[in-house]
């Protein structure tokens, strides 16, 4: 009887159900990548500020307080105007007819000698041609024509230029004109790269901003004033200069830096400030604009994340025995030295025991969105598996015997 009894247990302790295994992360949620500090060619006057995207800004110079912007606050009057009136890149939008009122506007800007696109009366124009003749040819009568057409009349469209400020963020800065002819128009580098980043991610708004040149049923073939576009990566967004605001471009840069492509979005504002005459005021932009990208690519780098057999976490059993995982291949990270990059674990579910090598789950530097990443800075991540060091059995016979009952 005994005996039966005995044989009993033993069957009952080895078909037991058991706890499985439990695992504790010992992984940081991000690590900063060591190196050599960026070392950025800043402009010596005015203000900049720039960032790559899908990685933390690299920072700003000059004392980023509100200054006028001449011509860049068209970025801001196209995007109020993208956001009443959505455009894809194959449409044309809405039509307007010239008026008496838009002729004589522009008459009166060219006797000025402000930055003008000629119009005539009972001429055509949609909504993309408005949109290239006020980002690529710089139009200030264009900036009016689109401002009374959206809200009915300029004081009303630069009341939504102002709250779409304040929505974005861009808390230095004040628009009190469509176009950026008045001084009072002011804002910071860093604000103005804010900007750039949201109206970049309209498709339509960046075809436009890349165009060398439009064309436009009166006023013909206009180049871009951005002459940077379609030359050493440069693919945007705008220039703007006057004696007051100085020579200012916000940009959108591309380059490929160890297999890697990335866009460099800055702005620089208030450079050869005080000159009169418009290209030296823009060749000056556009010299500390070439300058700040080259130093930005020299700082990036891929980086060694996590080395190889770095312990990520420990599994335990019931019994209290423990083994490390670790990642079986080194973990790398495309950025610059200081720039933290996130780190995830995710692990299958676990049973009651392991096998030395077993593969538990994955390990990965940046934000998976895709089965192989490119790298931290390119809103995907690199992945290695993350390997038990040693097996670990199920619980002992002991164990199951002293938790029967």
């Amino acid at each position: 009887m005994v005996g039966i009894l005995a044989g009993a247990v033993a069957i009952r302790a080895a078909t037991e159900p058991t706890p499985a295994l439990t695992v504790r992360r010992q992984l940081a949620t991000s690590v900063a990548l060591t190196g050599a500090q960026p070392k950025l060619v800043w402009p010596a006057t005015g203000e900049a500020a720039v960032e790559v995207q899908g990685m933390a800004p690299l920072g700003s110079s000059g004392p980023q307080q509100p200054r006028p912007i001449a011509s860049l606050a068209k970025i801001m009057t196209a995007l109020v105007v993208l956001q009443d009136h959505p455009l894809s890149t194959d449409q044309s939008g809405f039509r307007l007819s010239v008026t008496p009122a838009d002729v004589a506007d522009y008459q009166s800007r060219a006797a000025q000698q402000e930055s003008v696109v000629e119009v005539a009366q009972g001429e055509t124009l949609d909504e993309l041609q408005l949109l290239q003749a006020l980002l690529v040819a710089s139009g200030n009568n264009i900036a009016v024509i689109l401002a009374k057409y959206d809200a009915g009349s300029t004081s009303a469209f630069v009341a939504k230029m102002n709250s779409t400020a304040q929505e974005l963020g861009m808390t230095h800065t004040t628009y009190t004109d469509p176009s950026g002819l008045a001084t009072t128009t002011v804002s910071t580098a860093s604000d103005q790269m804010i900007l750039a980043a949201k109206a970049m991610e309209t498709p339509l708004f960046a075809q436009v901003v890349a165009m060398r040149s439009v064309t436009l049923p009166v006023a013909g073939t206009i180049p871009n004033f951005n002459k940077a576009v379609g030359t050493s990566g440069f693919v945007g967004v705008k220039t703007g200069s006057d004696a007051d605001s100085g020579g200012c471009l916000v940009f959108a840069n591309n380059q490929t830096v160890n297999g890697h492509t990335i866009t460099i979005l800055g702005a620089v504002l208030g450079q050869a400030a005080g000159q009169p005459d418009t290209a030296t005021l823009t060749a000056a932009a556009l010299s500390a604009a070439t300058a700040l990208v080259h130093s930005v690519t020299a700082s990036i780098a891929v980086h060694t994340v996590l080395p190889a057999g770095t312990v990520v976490a420990m599994v335990s059993n019931s019994s209290g025995a423990k083994v490390d995982v670790a990642t079986s291949q080194a973990l790398t990270a495309f950025g610059f030295a200081g720039m933290n990059v996130p780190i995830s674990m995710t692990l299958s579910p676990l049973g009651s025991h392991l096998s030395a090598g077993q593969t538990l789950g994955f390990v990965t530097a940046g934000t998976v969105t895709a089965s192989e990443g490119t790298g931290a800075g390119t809103d995907t991540g690199v992945s290695t598996s993350a390997n038990a060091s040693s097996s670990l059995p199920g619980p002992t016979l002991k164990w199951r015997l002293s938790h029967l009952f």
